[in-house]
């Protein structure tokens, strides 16, 4: 009797039409395909969101705190060497705000991008095992990042109020223009640089190196000024000015840093605004082609983890 019962399971097992998961063409699934996939997957992505953020501080005494010890520490040092030692303080006011704004935008975007280019050879079990869209592991990162970047932002927000100078003014609109720019452009990176890790885990490496030059393109501890006197009217300060790290991170100094906004001695470029609509809707281009090149190297993962 059980065995004539396994037999008929087994053959409605058989006539049962076969579905289709993960890619459905060798160009990949489309955008909206994926997008669809990710939404219907939602809660295992707060999920594994939650998951990163439990095994970051997991036996940790201090937990959350250790997301502020690092921009803290690089707050003391860039302000000490730069603003100090070589005088940078000087021409520009609330230093400490100036840096640590700077430094609060930079943090969101690396994270994003060092965590997101390991997303997925770090959960390459999970993926072995079962499917899932596997967008979600580098969106998981994102989702980590955020959480770091908010911490740091309301340590900012309660800073400005501590030196009197709140940024109540029609300038704190640039606020979610810089995230939004940050978040998108960096999840457009991280897509690829994930995809491509898993082949070539020299990626993760490079990548390193690469944040560490475009730290030092920002001006994220020496002001837009600086720039515009050394190169000012040239094609270099154009492209620099291009660049949409540099576009976030001046529109959340003028937002945040009330001191320098309110300084008609400090330098902002010509067009702030459009210049970062721009930058969104280039991070935007960069974000759909960041999911396509991830959509068509997606089939390859489980046999090269």
């Amino acid at each position: 009797m059980g065995s004539a019962a396994t037999s008929a399971v087994t053959q409605r097992v058989i006539d049962e039409p076969l579905r289709e998961v993960g890619r459905v063409n060798g160009r990949g699934r489309s955008t909206w395909s994926a997008v669809r996939e990710i939404l219907a997957y939602r809660q295992l992505l707060g999920r594994l969101v939650s998951r990163e953020l439990r095994a970051k501080y997991k036996n940790s005494s201090l937990g959350v705190v250790w997301s502020l010890m690092r921009p803290l520490a690089q707050l003391i040092i860039y302000y000490v060497a730069i603003g100090q030692f070589l005088g940078a303080a000087r021409s520009i006011p609330d230093f400490a705000v100036f840096v640590f704004t700077g430094l609060t935008v930079w943090g969101l975007y690396s994270e994003i991008v060092n965590a997101g280019t390991t997303s997925i050879v770090g959960n390459a079990g999970l993926i072995k095992k079962v499917y899932l869209p596997r967008e979600i592991f580098p969106l998981a990162s994102v989702g980590g990042a955020l959480f770091n970047f908010l911490v740091q932002f309301a340590i900012l927000v309660a800073a400005t109020f501590v030196l009197g100078r709140p940024p109540f003014h029609v300038d704190v609109l640039y606020v979610p223009l810089s995230i939004a720019i940050i978040v998108v452009l960096a999840t457009g990176i991280a897509l690829v640089l994930s995809a491509l890790n898993v082949f070539l885990r020299d990626v993760e490496h490079l990548v390193e190196i690469l944040l560490l030059i475009l730290f030092w393109a920002s001006p994220i501890v020496y002001s837009a000024g600086f720039v515009h006197g050394a190169i000012g009217g040239t094609w270099l300060e154009e492209l620099y000015f291009a660049n949409p790290v540099t576009l976030a991170v001046l529109g959340m100094q003028k937002a945040m840093w009330v001191a320098g906004s309110e300084d008609p001695t400090q330098y902002w470029p010509d067009f702030l605004w459009l210049r970062m609509l721009i930058a969104l809707a280039v991070s935007f281009v960069f974000l759909w082609i960041g999911q396509r090149v991830f959509s068509r190297l997606q089939s390859n993962f489980a046999q090269e983890l």
